[in-house]
């Protein structure tokens, strides 16, 4: 509809943008597809990706092709009841939910919490702890104390960025930094690349600490918790941050990176934020993490093998000294994972089941760096460096299979007894999945090696000097 007046059947609200500003706040994901369809009996509208969080429109034409129930996405708030068991969408003007929208909630369902009542924010599935898995939580508190929080250094005992880098109030400065750059001069363009991308990657640091902040019962709710798990995530984060304070200065000093690009990347980024599909529940989360510091910790142990290759022997000192923090961070996510699997089997499992079927996306996956997508074959810019780092063997497929068999032994999740028909369902499904997926991975690698041609792909961050994967 053109702007104007919408009518809400007995209310007339105002409605201040046109057809097409509308259209770009209805974006269905495939699982209000599927409700639409489901409460209509119509195709749904899939003309985009996102959709607003409780508007849903059946297709016709006319005023039978209206939505009966929409309104403006940020009018729009959930009010979660003191059980914390459900979250209740209320409309502007505290308009009662139509039944259809009653229905649509209904059809909303957590694979990780079944019997959660989640509700469903821009699309994803939001909110689904239960209110007695957040009391098991709440129970941990002691032993995050006594058990993970030694995971952490004091920062007295931490290293510093400036420990590996040059002086500036040293005489020496001047003739360390162009040693700096002479050594730097045998790393290959791919490697910079890699090495780029796991920088940006520690650099969008402000977005991790707000997925950690965006959990519920482990959120620091005031900035400044005196709680344990408020204290861990930003103690957490303190440590994290060392991470691309020193790569950033260390490829600043080398003079082989365009580091205007490089900044407008992280800035992209942080802005962008990421999509773990944790759905604020700290099951998931803390699945993610455990996954995800090892991930990083093997990218940075293999770039720093890399570098010594290359005869960096000072840059390969410096990516284990930040895989050795990625070591302690990822035994930390993975003890309180352990806990949850003793507190609450069946309830671990199926969260453990749920991440491996969304897939672990990387943190960085919406890296942009403003030029890539406009040029050559178009391909996102993430989608290109993890080709060169699956080609330089920093990160790849077989890496990603192989912690999730490392995560099955690390839980022994066979010897797990779940006492739910969905407990044991994703018992079978997590023990299964690294064999299927390594089949799958050498026949994907065998078609790739019959049918691929190398491809040039240029990358600002190296002032498109030609790379081809």
């Amino acid at each position: 509809r053109a702007a104007g007046d919408v009518d809400y059947g007995d209310v007339k609200q105002s409605w201040p943008w046109t057809e097409g500003e509308t259209e770009a706040l209805l974006r269905p994901t495939p699982m209000k597809v599927q409700a639409m369809r489901s409460l209509s009996g119509k195709p749904a509208c899939t003309s985009s990706r996102r959709f607003s969080s409780v508007s849903c429109r059946a297709t016709g034409s006319g005023s039978e092709g209206a939505s009966s129930y929409s309104s403006r996405r940020e009018s729009m708030k959930a009010s979660i009841n003191p059980s914390g068991a459900r979250s209740r969408l209320v409309a502007p003007n505290a308009i009662e939910a139509r039944p259809d929208v009653e229905a649509l909630e209904k059809l909303v369902r957590s694979e990780a919490a079944p019997d959660a009542s989640p509700v469903l924010i821009c699309g994803q599935v939001s909110h689904s702890l239960t209110k007695e898995r957040e009391e098991i939580i709440h129970s941990m508190e002691d032993f995050m104390e006594e058990k993970v929080y030694k995971y952490l250094k004091p920062v007295e005992k931490c290293w510093q960025a400036q420990d590996f880098l040059p002086d500036p109030a040293s005489e020496d400065f001047i003739p360390e930094i162009q040693a700096l750059r002479e050594r730097t001069l045998a790393l290959p363009d791919d490697y910079l690349v890699v090495l780029v991308g796991d920088m940006v990657t520690e650099e969008a640091l402000p977005t991790y600490m707000s997925m950690l902040n965006t959990i519920d019962g482990t959120r620091d709710e005031t900035g400044s918790d005196d709680t344990v798990w408020g204290k861990w995530t930003r103690e957490w984060t303190a440590e994290e941050n060392r991470h691309g304070d020193l790569l950033n200065k260390y490829l600043y000093l080398s003079g082989r990176v365009d580091m205007r690009q490089i900044e407008v990347t992280i800035q992209n980024l942080i802005g962008s934020g990421m999509c773990p599909k944790t759905e604020n529940n700290p099951y998931l989360g803390f699945m993610y993490t455990s996954f995800q510091e090892r991930a990083t910790k093997v990218s940075h142990g293999n770039t720093g093998r890399s570098a010594a290759k290359h005869g960096d022997q000072a840059l390969a000192n410096i990516c284990a000294q930040i895989a050795s923090d990625e070591a302690r961070h990822e035994k930390a996510y993975q003890l309180i994972c352990e806990e949850l699997f003793r507190l609450d089997p069946d309830g671990m499992m199926m969260a453990f089941a749920d991440m491996m079927k969304k897939q672990i996306v990387m943190p960085a996956h919406m890296m942009d760096d403003g030029v890539h997508t406009s040029r050559g074959s178009g391909a996102a810019l993430f989608e290109d460096f993890e080709k060169v780092a699956y080609a330089t063997e920093t990160y790849t497929t077989a890496d990603y299979i192989d912690i999730i068999d490392y995560l099955i032994k690390r839980w022994d999740v066979e010897s797990i007894k779940c006492s739910s028909a969905d407990g044991q369902k994703s018992q079978d499904y997590v023990c299964k999945l690294p064999n299927r997926l390594r089949r799958l991975a050498e026949r994907a690698e065998k078609r790739m090696k019959k049918t691929a041609n190398k491809q040039e792909v240029k990358f600002s961050w190296v002032y498109d000097r030609p790379i081809f994967v």
